[in-house]
C-alpha cells in the first residue's frame, strides 16, 4: 500500500474542479476508501446512474457519475464510434467495477452484480443482465464464474467457431441467467440474447435517428444479385443494383466488393418494415441534367452496345446516358429484321443524334445516317438513259436486284428482263452473283427506287432503222391510223412513226374503203419492197388521205434516247 503523500498513480488527465482537489490521493486511499464507503453498497453501484460526458478522448467517453473518480466507456458502446457524442451529453450506465488506472469502468446496459444465491435469484427473476468471467472451456461450452460456477451453451455464447469461442476465455462477459436451481447449484447463463438485444436496441435508435437525404458512412456487408447491404453504425440497409451507379449494371459484384467502405445516401426509410433504402449513384451528378449542352441534333457520337431488342440497340454514349438505335435506322437499304444481324453487345458504334429529350430521358441515334446516305448521289451517278453494270444481289419472283454500288440496288422487273420470249420467273434468266448489263429507265429519290432494263440494251429493227436514217431523208410508209390532225405511219415491220396531218375534208367513199381493204390484203409483199425503197409509193399524192394508203414523208426528227420519229407528209 502507498503512503498516503504518495502521489495518485492514475491522477485524471481532464482539468476539472473535482480532478484538481484529488490531486494529491493516492490510489490506495482512494481505494480503501471506495471499498469502506461502498462496501454494503454492492447492489447500489450495480444499479443504473446517470453520467454526464466530460471529455472525449481518441478511444475512450469519460463520464461523471457522482464519484470522486469518472467512469469510461469505450468510443464501440456508441453509435458511429461516438461521433455524435458532444461534452454534456447524458446516458445511463451501470457500474461493472475498476480499472487498472483507477477509472470505474461502465456499461450502458443495466447490469447487476450477484454476490449471493438471493441476488441471483433476483437478477433471474428480474432478467437482469449480469456480470461474469468466462473460466474455461468445457463439453458443448464454457463455465462463467457470476460469483458462483455457471454454465453457458456454445450455441449461446454469441461466438461463430471454436477460435471465437476460445477467446472469451479469462474474459469478462455481460450475460443473462435463463436457469436457476439453487438445490442443485445449477445455474446457465445465454450471453448471444444480451448481444442481440445491443444490437436490437442499436438499431432501433439508429431507425430514430436517420432520415431520408442523409448521407452516411457504411461497409458492404454481403453482395446479391439485386444489390448489396450496406452496414452502416449496426443498421443493414440495401444498396438496390439500380441505384449504384448511373450507368447500368447487370452485377453488383463487378462494381463493388465486400468490406468496401462506401458514402451513400438515405433514399427512404420504412421503420415499420424496418427497411432502409440507400443510394451510391445519388451522390453523383445526374449526367441527364446536362445533356442538352453537350449534345445536339445531327451531333456524331460514339457508344458501345449495351442491350439488344427485337426492335432496336440501345447504345451507351456516356455513363448514364443511352440512346436508342431503331431497327428501322440500321441500314438505307437492307432491310434489317433483328439487330443482332447487324450488331453484338459491347460492339463500338458510330451514330447520329436523330433527336434528345432531357425530360424523358430518351436519345435517338441513327446508324445508317453516320455511314452517309448512298442514295445523294444518285441522280448525277446514274441518271435516267444511262446504262450501268453490275452483280444481281438478290432475285424475287417479280423480278432482279442489281447491285449499282454500295447500298444501292436497282430493279430489273421481269418484263424489262428479254425481248425475245416470255420469262416467268426471273431464276429462268439470271442467277445470283451474275453480272448483268441495263439500262435506267427511271429514278424514285422519295421511295428510293430505280427502275432498270436488260432488254432494253438488245437491237432491235427500229434502233437499225434508226441508225440507218437521219432527218431529211424521204421515205415511204403506209397509213395505219388517225386519230385528228395525227397519224400514225408504220416505216416497217415494228416501226412507227407520227405524221401531223390536216383533217380529211370529206369522208372516204365506201367503194374507195373497200378497195383499200383489198388492197391491204393483197400489197403485204410489195410493200417490204417499197419500204426498202425498190418501187416508189404508186399513190398519187393528191389522193385524199386514207387508211391503208401508201404515201411518201419526210423525217423531221428522230430521237434515239425515246426511240420517237417525226414525218411529214410530202405533197
Amino acid at each position: 500500500m502507498a503512503n498516503e503523500g504518495t502521489p495518485n498513480t492514475a491522477p485524471d488527465p481532464f482539468d476539472t474542479p473535482e480532478a484538481a482537489d484529488d490531486s494529491t490521493e493516492s490510489f490506495g486511499s482512494l481505494l480503501s476508501e471506495f471499498e469502506k464507503t461502498h462496501a454494503d453498497r454492492s447492489k447500489t453501484e450495480a444499479a443504473q446512474k446517470e453520467g454526464v460526458v466530460v471529455s472525449i478522448s481518441s478511444d475512450s467517453v469519460f463520464l461523471d457519475i457522482g464519484f470522486k473518480v469518472e467512469g469510461v466507456l469505450s468510443r464501440r458502446a456508441f453509435e458511429n464510434n461516438a461521433e455524435g457524442v458532444t461534452v454534456g451529453d447524458r446516458f445511463p450506465v451501470s457500474v461493472k467495477g475498476r480499472n487498472e488506472e483507477g477509472y470505474y469502468e461502465l456499461s450502458r446496459l443495466k447490469i447487476a452484480q450477484p454476490t449471493d444465491w438471493s441476488s441471483l435469484e433476483e437478477a433471474y427473476a428480474q432478467k437482469e443482465a449480469v456480470v461474469g468471467t468466462v473460466t474455461g472451456i468445457v463439453k458443448g461450452g464454457l463455465t462463467v464464474d457470476v460469483g458462483i460456477r455457471a454454465f453457458m451453451p456454445a450455441s449461446r455464447s454469441g461466438t461463430r467457431d471454436v477460435a471465437e469461442l476460445e477467446k472469451l476465455v479469462g474474459q469478462e462477459i455481460t450475460c443473462r441467467i435463463v436457469k436457476l436451481d439453487a438445490a442443485e447449484e445449477d445455474v446457465v447463463v445465454d450471453r448471444r440474447v444480451i448481444l442481440e438485444e445491443q444490437a436490437h436496441q442499436l438499431e432501433q435508435k439508429r431507425y430514430s435517428e436517420v432520415s431520408e437525404g442523409d448521407i452516411v458512412s457504411g461497409q458492404v456487408r454481403s453482395l446479391t444479385s439485386y444489390g448489396a447491404f450496406i452496414d452502416f453504425g449496426g443498421v443493414d440497409g440495401l444498396l438496390h443494383v439500380s441505384d449504384i451507379a448511373w450507368s447500368r449494371v447487370n452485377n453488383p459484384e463487378k462494381a463493388l466488393s465486400v468490406g468496401q467502405q462506401l458514402q451513400v445516401k438515405i433514399l427512404k426509410v420504412d421503420a415499420d418494415s424496418r427497411r432502409i433504402s440507400l443510394g451510391l449513384k445519388q451522390l453523383q451528378p445526374e449526367p441527364w441534367d446536362s445533356a442538352s449542352d453537350r449534345y445536339q441534333l445531327g451531333q456524331r457520337v460514339s457508344g458501345s452496345v449495351k442491350r439488344l431488342a427485337d426492335f432496336g440497340a440501345f447504345i451507351e454514349i456516356e455513363p448514364g446516358i443511352e440512346g436508342l438505335i431503331h431497327v428501322s435506322e440500321m441500314s438505307w437499304v437492307n432491310k434489317v429484321r433483328k439487330p443482332s444481324d447487324l450488331l453484338k453487345l459491347d460492339d463500338t458504334v458510330e451514330a447520329v443524334i436523330l433527336s434528345i429529350n432531357s425530360a424523358e430521358r430518351r436519345l435517338s441515334l441513327g446508324l445508317k445516317q453516320a455511314l452517309g446516305d448512298p442514295w445523294t448521289v444518285v441522280p448525277q451517278k446514274f441518271p435516267a438513259g444511262s446504262i450501268i453494270e453490275g452483280p444481281v444481289a438478290r432475285l424475287t419472283k417479280f423480278g432482279a436486284f442489281v447491285q449499282l454500288a454500295e447500298g444501292i440496288e436497282g430493279l430489273v422487273h421481269i418484263s424489262e428482263i428479254s425481248a425475245e420470249k416470255r420469262i416467268n420467273h426471273p431464276q429462268d434468266a439470271l442467277k445470283a452473283g451474275q453480272s448483268v448489263k441495263a439500262q435506267v429507265l427511271a429514278i424514285d429519290m422519295e421511295k428510293r427506287q430505280i427502275k432498270l432494263s436488260m432488254k432494253q440494251l438488245i437491237p432491235t429493227d427500229l434502233d437499225e432503222y434508226l441508225e440507218e436514217h437521219a432527218v431529211g431523208d424521204v421515205v415511204s410508209g403506209r397509213l395505219i391510223e388517225q386519230i385528228g390532225d395525227n397519224a400514225i405511219v408504220e416505216l416497217g415491220e415494228g416501226i412507227r412513226a407520227n405524221c401531223a396531218v390536216r383533217a380529211r375534208s370529206e369522208a372516204t367513199p365506201a367503194s374507195s374503203q373497200s378497195e383499200a381493204k383489198l388492197d391491204l390484203s393483197a400489197l403485204s409483199s410489195m410493200l417490204n419492197a417499197r419500204w426498202k425503197g425498190e418501187t416508189k409509193a404508186s399513190t398519187t399524192q393528191d389522193e385524199p388521205l386514207h387508211v391503208g394508203q401508201m404515201r411518201n414523208f419526210k423525217i423531221v426528227m428522230i430521237d434515239s434516247n425515246t426511240k420517237q420519229i417525226d414525218l411529214e407528209l410530202m405533197t
